[in-house]
């Protein structure tokens, strides 16, 4: 567990999908960093729940990014309760596994509205803001899943593979800028995004090195947002030693 410092003191966080699993943990991560956090989410009563865990200055907004106009009027009301923003983690998504035959295509469009489509208004958003300032970080929540095609969860698969992507391409838009982008991909997490619940067997899994704590992806993340300023981490592929992929 990382301890109390002042890496980020001053700076302003915005996270999605931050009232539980790894959006949760990196908000109390960079709290503890010394960034004022606004965390999102759809669930107030969950969303409140996970600003009073927070160490630091915090506020909530009740948000989906799916929703046009979300990311943007997210973006305007951080700002107004702490600054000019510095930090924006694109956390939101859903999961979705099983043959593509078997999934509902209305959970498929959910999942791509969510994945995709949310994340890169997010970005754009978070954009809008930072480069006429010429300062900023973005980082996306990828997968190990957006590094090679993982064939139980194809969709959610390609899903992670289109934000690969997209950072990849924005990194390339903002050289010049004064604003970093990155992706982190995360293994095998055990939070409730993969239906592991406090009851589950974790501490064993843990153990054994096949799975991670959301806690383990938030130190990641501190790590890549305080890196000098001449230094980008593009991709962070962060796995469970034994993980098997």
């Amino acid at each position: 567990m990382s301890v109390v410092s002042d890496a980020l003191a001053g700076k302003v966080a915005v996270i999605t999908g931050g009232s539980s699993g790894i959006g949760l943990a990196v908000a109390r991560e960079l709290s503890r960093l010394g960034a004022k956090v606004v965390v999102s989410a759809r669930s107030a009563d969950r969303l409140e729940a996970a600003v009073a865990s927070i160490p630091g200055p915090a506020h909530a907004v009740v948000a989906d990014i799916t929703d046009a106009g979300t990311a943007e009027s997210l973006m305007d009301e951080a700002e107004q309760r702490f600054g000019a923003l510095d930090i924006v983690v694109a956390n939101a998504g859903i999961y979705l596994a099983d043959h593509v035959w078997d999934n509902d295509p209305d959970a498929i469009d959910r999942l791509v509205s969510t994945n995709v489509t949310g994340v890169m208004r997010t970005v754009r958003a978070a954009l809008s803001s930072m480069v006429p300032r010429g300062c900023g970080d973005v980082l996306v929540t990828g997968s190990v899943s957006g590094t090679q095609a993982i064939y139980w969860e194809p969709v959610y698969s390609a899903s992670k593979h289109a934000l690969h992507a997209f950072v990849h391409g924005v990194r390339r838009q903002l050289v010049g800028s004064g604003v970093r982008i990155g992706v982190i991909g995360p293994g095998v997490v055990l939070n409730e995004l993969w239906s592991v619940s406090a009851d589950d067997d974790i501490e064993d899994r843990i153990a054994a090195g096949t799975g991670m704590r959301s806690e383990d992806v938030a130190d990641a993340v501190g790590y890549m947002l305080t890196r000098p300023r001449h230094v980008t981490i593009r991709d962070l592929v962060i796995l469970p030693t034994n993980q098997e992929i």
